[in-house]
């Protein structure tokens, strides 16, 4: 069985190919974008104010992080009135971390 599931993960990460894993991989290169990515893990979605009241940056520097992992597909934005509500996006993670969610990531909430 651990194999079978080795197998499967194996074949989730092949599903990328080495642009889209790099675009990946840098935009969680930076300290405040993994920030970001754990403020996003803990919640369904949130707005930038949200994040900026979570780091020691202006609201300009975390929209630009924001559309960073946005552009590498780790996240998503849902315009909602003047504001964008962010969220991850499971669609990418699930595949590079296993093909089930984390059942610890649901459990942070």
């Amino acid at each position: 069985m651990k194999k079978a599931q080795q197998m499967l993960k194996l074949e989730a990460v092949q599903a990328f190919d080495e642009v889209r894993l790099a675009r990946i991989f840098k935009a969680l290169g930076h300290p405040a974008r993994l920030k970001i990515v754990r403020h996003l893990l803990l919640r369904d979605e949130c707005i930038c104010g949200d994040i900026v009241e979570q780091l020691p940056l202006a609201q300009s520097t975390v929209s630009q992080h924001l559309k960073i992992l946005k552009e590498a597909g780790l996240i998503q934005g849902k315009i909602s009135g003047p504001k964008t509500c962010y969220c991850i996006n499971r669609h990418v993670w699930e595949p590079l971390f296993g093909c089930d969610w984390p059942p610890e990531i649901d459990r942070l909430r």
